[in-house]
């Protein structure tokens, strides 16, 4: 029946070539003006698992207390010490600057300048205060000593003032859309805005300027992406050599390499038709589908030249290569895609993203490499490689001769016993490896790239930085008046403070311990909270709604913790404490829920792609299971598949474990794509073995002529394809670089295991040769 529809499909795309050609060349060019169209977007909220528990909370309490995506600029005077004039008109500046940059929240602009940043002192009558930067203030030297006096009564040394006095900061919250046009905030472009207006104009000699965030993390993501382009155009002129050397000819080298930048346009140009952008973080996709069409190509390519080699002509011989190709090559390609659709499990936008992305560039690679490509060949005047009985080929066929020993008892237990004894070491490792990022500031980016050293800079000058939990405390209105709401909350915040990785914590009970100790004259042992209700309504009182501590009816009081860093197993360890105190201290009118903050979106993306993990392999693994079972109808066979790829899956995870490569939103999709390649090059050995044994060829032979017919191919590919992501080792972006080396590794180990691991299966499993 299959055999029957691909002959039916053979006939009339051959009968009416120059129509079906003429067909993907108009579609080509509208897919094209579509890709002109594509624009690079990165929106904060497509990083967000929204389903998880945690990001429920945050989106519940986001308008009140603000979300996750905020961004800090310190301003840092060269000198050492910030009270000198110059200093304070470029921080007015810079906080002006920053409050009228469309996109920002300008409510929840702070700084010194900021009306909300106000100091209160314990006086003979009472209590005094105001705003940090009076009124009248001036830059002369009684002016900045009364304001150096004021900062030290406010308290936000640490917070908005380094410890030495060396730099203040500008914080602010950004909101989801663009206030002026309406749409989603464009964070690529708020990040160049950024860099152009606070940076470019204010930085010099006297004054640096440090910014962190996730929209200028992004936009620093996206200049390093810039740098794909150059690695794509080194791996067009790698490929473009490589294919040369293999086909010995100039039109066989170029119209595999124009067919999948064929597939690279369509996938490009689909984008835009389906409503995305490209997001830094799946840029690399289109490298991907380039070098996944050529290595299908060169399986083309390979066939049509054997073929004339045989005395068709190459019409006949591309149409023969067609019908033998499209089932395998067929099958493994839909292998690729619903291997990347499964990534679709994973609740997280960017992922979602990129596995769709990922699925429709390798999708179409189905028309424009198995289909197109055929086409193009017929009308081309193939030259016929050297024949298998070529005296000049003996020394590659001896070589075939060699390899195929693994396809035999004697040899393939060996290699069976090495591979179980790497997969238990690989297993051992691969458990240890760790979810989350596991080194301190942006990982995405270099240790050394200049958002890592703005973030390392406010880390060491600054308590307080973007590593930040919210622990949302739900009560009921007026609850902050009741003195064992209010101990509750203290003692849960003094337990979570005494946890390893928290820095500092913040809430309405340790302020208001704090105003009552002012109430009574400054002494320290009144900092406790008041057992009578006027006197905790009279502390409470004293801290407005604008500080984040409190909503209006005092009904939601959120718990800061600043953490020291947001490796992964500090977000565990403080995750693990609060939902063992939250289990402990939780009741009918008081809850204790994780979480918000930019940590608290870090927790939930790691638990997100802890939980997805399993399943994601799951289903990749099924998904290619199904179908190799469907092509090759042999149980057998496709266990002589899988097997090979499950046992890279597990290396390449230990490999992680050894380079300190966490599991992230980055590098959980590379596993979905090294076993979705993989598997082609199992596919095209096990079809063309799968033949001779049908035909009741022993496992050694059937596997020889696979290796006469399709092993330079197979070789071939796997080595282009690594070289091609070993490119990526000298990224601007460490993100880039870790897939890179993950992708080398699985592409050439893939490969191995389809020529080594693969025929030793294959000896155990067809012992004896019979017909099935």
């Amino acid at each position: 029946m299959l055999d029957k529809m691909v002959n039916g499909l053979e006939s009339y795309l051959f009968r009416h070539r120059a129509f079906v050609i003429l067909v993907f060349l108009v579609t080509t060019v509208f897919l094209g003006l579509q890709a002109s169209n594509l624009k690079m977007d990165a929106a904060f909220i497509k990083n967000i698992p929204l389903n998880h528990t945690y990001m429920q909370t945050y989106l519940k309490h986001q308008k009140q207390f603000g979300g996750a995506n905020s961004i800090m600029v310190a301003v840092e005077d060269s000198s050492g010490d910030i009270f000198n004039e110059r200093f304070f008109d470029v921080l007015k500046n810079v906080h002006d600057q920053l409050f009228f940059i469309p996109g920002v929240d300008r409510a929840q602009v702070k700084s010194l300048f900021s009306p909300s940043t106000r100091f209160t002192e314990v006086v003979e009558d009472g209590f005094a205060g105001g705003p940090v930067i009076p009124a009248d203030f001036s830059t002369t030297t009684a002016g900045l000593t009364v304001v150096r006096n004021n900062i030290e009564k406010a308290g936000i040394v640490g917070r908005l003032i380094a410890e030495d006095y060396s730099a203040a900061m500008v914080t602010a919250q950004l909101m989801d859309f663009d206030p002026q046009t309406g749409e989603p905030l464009d964070t690529l472009a708020f990040a160049s805005q950024l860099e152009e207006e606070l940076r470019t104009q204010y930085e010099n000699d006297d004054i640096k300027i440090h910014i962190i965030g996730f929209a200028k993390m992004a936009g620093d993501v996206a200049d390093g992406a810039k740098g794909v382009v150059l690695f794509f155009l080194i791996a067009i002129i790698v490929t473009a050599i490589m294919v040369y050397l293999f086909s010995k000819s100039l039109v066989l080298t170029f119209l595999p390499l124009a067919c999948s930048l064929i597939a690279v346009i369509w996938q490009l140009g689909l984008l835009t038709v389906v409503g995305f952008g490209l997001d830094p973080m799946s840029i690399l996709i289109p490298f991907l589908v380039f070098a996944i069409g050529v290595s299908h190509s060169v399986q083309m390519i390979n066939a049509v030249r054997r073929r004339v080699a045989d005395g068709k002509s190459t019409k006949s011989a591309a149409a023969s290569a067609f019908r033998s190709l499209l089932i395998p090559g067929g099958i493994a390609l839909l292998s690729d895609t619903v291997g990347f659709l499964t990534l679709l499990a994973i609740d997280i936008g960017i992922i979602r993203e990129l596995a769709i992305s990922a699925s429709l560039g390798v999708g179409v690679i189905i028309l424009t490499n198995l289909i197109l490509l055929p086409l193009v060949i017929s009308y081309t005047q193939v030259t016929p490689p050297k024949r298998s009985h070529d005296p000049s080929n003996d020394g590659i066929n001896h070589i075939w001769r060699k390899l195929s020993a693994f396809a035999t008892t004697k040899y393939a237990i060996w290699v069976l016993v090495i591979t179980t004894g790497l997969y238990a070491l690989g297993a051992q490792q691969a458990s240890l490896m760790k979810v989350g990022d596991l080194q301190g500031g942006a990982p995405a980016l270099h240790f050394d790239s200049r958002y890592n050293q703005d973030t390392f800079y406010i880390t060491d000058k600054f308590s307080i930085t973007t590593d930040v939990m919210t622990v949302i405390v739900e009560a009921f209105p007026e609850a902050c008046t009741y003195h064992s709401v209010l101990t509750e909350i203290d003692e849960f915040e003094w337990l979570v403070r005494n946890t390893p990785g928290v820095e500092a914590t913040a809430s309405l009970a340790s302020v208001a311990k704090r105003v009552n100790a002012g109430f009574n004259e400054g002494n320290p042992k009144w900092q406790v909270l008041p057992r009578t209700t006027a006197s905790l309504v009279q502390a409470v009182g004293r801290v407005p709604t604008t500080s984040g501590l409190l909503n209006g009816d005092c009904s939601v009081m959120p718990v800061y913790l600043f953490l020291k860093d947001h490796k992964a197993e500090t977000i565990e360890l403080v995750i693990d404490k609060v939902k063992t105190l939250a289990a402990e201290m939780d009741s009918e009118k008081l809850k204790f829920k994780l979480a918000s903050g930019p940590v608290g979106v870090m927790a939930a993306t790691n638990e997100a792609v802890a939980e997805a993990q399993l399943p994601m392999m799951l289903y990749v693994y099924g998904a290619v299971f199904i179908l190799c079972l469907i092509s090759f109808r042999s149980l057998r066979a496709t266990v002589a598949v899988v097997l090979p790829l499950y046992v890279v899956s597990t290396l390449a995870q230990a490999l992680m474990t050894q380079l300190d490569i966490g599991l992230a939103v980055s590098t959980l999709p590379v596993i979905a794509l090294g076993v979705g390649i993989g598997v082609d090059y199992g596919i095209y050995i096990l079809s063309t073995m799968a033949v001779r044994l049908r035909d009741g060829m022993p496992v050694q032979e059937a596997y020889y002529e696979a290796l006469v017919e399709r092993g330079s191919a197979v070789i071939f590919t796997g080595l282009t394809l690594a070289i091609g992501v070993s490119t990526w080792f000298f990224s601007a972006l460490k993100f880039q670089m870790d897939m890179g080396i993950l992708l080398t590794f699985m592409f050439l180990v893939n490969m191995l295991g389809a020529i080594i691991i693969l025929p030793a299966i294959g000896a155990f499993f067809w012992r004896k040769p019979r017909v099935e």
